[in-house]
């Protein structure tokens, strides 16, 4: 059977909108840092599931994730309600297009979030071998209230100094205002760390978040010469497609 009953261990809300939880890790579950995997709830004797990226890294006994509540969504407005020893489902396959072997070693890896897509990129951040890869790490993640910076304090204290955490509030005062992908693409995003333009030649380039700005910077880099990572090959920038089905 591809899924597994697992137990909830632990509940975290972040605003009204978005919440994290941990599960116990099924036997034998073996994923790369930046995938995401099929999790649900059973309701009635049918399982209800979606695609979820996976917080955690791959050396933790356990298995972290990052939710939207739609009050209406199907799955999140249930799963907005799990507490510790609640049980979800987990399937035993594992994917994903945002792993260290979907791009090309750099100089500068842009990893560009909105929202709950900024789970992959904390799994990634959490991982050594990133900072082997890439010379600097820029982390930008976009969000409408200042509640919804998922895991702010424990990026700040990353004792890392190819770390660029880059926090955008759209809806409220905040001293980063700017959506994180007009930051990228009007070249201040670069300026501001002090970093060099950003250049298909020698950086690199994730993307994770709604899906109107997923398709917007994939339009932008095309357009001014970088190359999407496919089954063909390495490019030098990759996005996940699959996390669209995150959002009921």
């Amino acid at each position: 059977m591809p899924y597994s009953e697992q137990t909830v261990q632990s509940v975290r809300p972040w605003s009204d909108k978005t919440f994290s939880f941990t599960l116990s890790r099924p036997q034998d579950f073996s994923f790369e840092n930046g995938e995401f995997v099929t999790i649900g709830l059973k309701r009635e004797g049918k399982l209800l599931a979606r695609a979820y990226s996976i917080v955690s890294t791959a050396d933790r006994d356990h298995l972290e994730f990052l939710s939207i509540h739609v009050p209406e969504g199907p799955l999140t407005s249930e799963l907005a309600r799990i507490r510790p020893g609640d049980s979800v489902w987990v399937n035993s396959k594992t994917t994903g297009t945002l792993t260290l072997n979907h791009v090309l070693p750099g100089r500068v890896v842009y990893m560009l979030s909105t929202g709950t897509g900024l789970a992959p990129f904390i799994s990634l951040i959490r991982d050594p071998a990133l900072y082997a890869r890439f010379e600097q790490v820029v982390l930008v993640h976009s969000v409408r209230t200042v509640a919804e910076l998922a895991y702010r304090d424990e990026i700040e204290a990353f004792d890392q100094p190819q770390l660029h955490y880059v926090p955008t509030v759209t809806r409220e005062a905040f001293p980063t205002p700017e959506r994180g992908a007009d930051l990228f693409r009007s070249g201040a995003l670069s300026q501001r760390l002090g970093l060099p333009s950003p250049d298909p030649e020698l950086d690199r380039v994730m993307i994770c978040g709604n899906p109107a700005m997923t398709r917007e910077l994939t339009h932008h880099l095309k357009d001014v010469g970088w190359s999407l990572t496919n089954h063909r090959g390495l490019g030098n920038f990759t996005t996940e497609v699959a996390f669209v089905m995150n959002h009921e």
